[in-house]
C-alpha cells in the first residue's frame, strides 16, 4: 500500500470513528457516570475487540454471519442480552452506592471487559470489517489476510486514540457531575436507558 492509499484509508477510518454511533455513546456515558478512568479503560476494551473482528474478517470467518442467519442471530441476541444486563447492573450499582456508599467501583479489568465484550458480540461490526477492509488491500497482494490484519491494526490504533480523547473529555464532565448526587442519579438512569436502547437496537438488527 502506497502513501496515498494509506492516507485515504486513515482518513476514512477517522471519519467512521468520529461519526455518531453506539460506540461513541457507550464511551461518553461511561465517562459521564463513572469518570475518566472508566471511560478510557472501556474505550481500550472496545478497540481491542477490533482485533477479533479483523482476524475473523481476514480468515473469512465473518462471512459466516453474512451467509448464515442462525450464526448472525445467535451472536446478535447474545450481544443484546449483554447490553440489557448492563442496563440492569447500572441501576443496581447506583442503588448500592446510595444505600451503602459503595459497590459502584469496578476494577480496571471489569471496565475493559465491558467494552471488549460489547464490541465482540456485535455481528454488525464483524460485517463492517468484512466489507470495509478488502477495499484497501493492494491489488495483487501476495498475502491478503496479512494485509487485512495490518489495516485492522491501523484502524484499531486510530480508534483507540480518538475514543480515549472522547473518554477524557466526557470524564472531565462526569467528574463534575459525580459530585452532585441528584445529577449522578439522573445520569445513571439515563445510562441504563441508553444501554437498553442499544440492546433493543441490536436485537432488531438484520444482516
Amino acid at each position: 500500500m502506497d502513501i496515498s492509499q494509506l492516507a485515504y484509508f486513515l482518513g476514512a477510518s477517522i471519519l467512521l470513528t468520529i461519526a455518531p454511533g453506539p460506540d461513541n455513546v457507550f464511551v461518553v456515558t461511561q465517562g459521564i457516570t463513572r469518570g475518566r478512568k472508566a471511560a478510557v479503560l472501556t474505550a481500550i476494551g472496545m478497540c481491542s475487540g477490533i482485533s477479533v473482528h479483523t482476524t475473523a474478517a481476514s480468515l473469512g470467518i465473518s462471512a459466516i454471519f453474512y451467509s448464515s442467519a442462525v450464526a448472525f442471530n445467535v451472536v446478535k441476541f447474545a450481544g443484546a442480552a449483554y447490553l440489557l444486563l448492563l442496563a440492569w447492573k447500572t441501576i443496581r450499582e447506583h442503588r448500592e452506592i446510595e444505600l451503602r456508599g459503595n459497590g459502584g467501583e469496578l476494577s480496571g479489568f471489569a471496565l475493559f471487559k465491558r467494552g471488549f465484550i460489547m464490541n465482540v458480540l456485535n455481528p454488525k461490526v464483524a460485517l463492517f470489517f468484512l466489507a470495509f477492509l478488502p477495499q484497501f488491500v493492494p491489488p495483487g497482494s501476495d498475502n491478503v489476510a496479512l494485509a487485512m490484519i495490518m489495516l485492522g491494526l491501523i484502524f484499531m490504533v486510530q480508534g483507540m486514540i480518538i475514543f480515549i480523547a472522547i473518554g477524557l473529555l466526557s470524564g472531565a464532565i462526569g467528574n463534575y457531575f459525580l459530585r452532585k448526587p441528584r445529577v449522578s442519579r439522573l445520569f445513571s438512569w439515563l445510562t441504563a436507558g441508553i444501554f437498553a436502547a442499544l440492546g433493543l437496537r441490536l436485537a432488531l438488527a438484520r444482516n
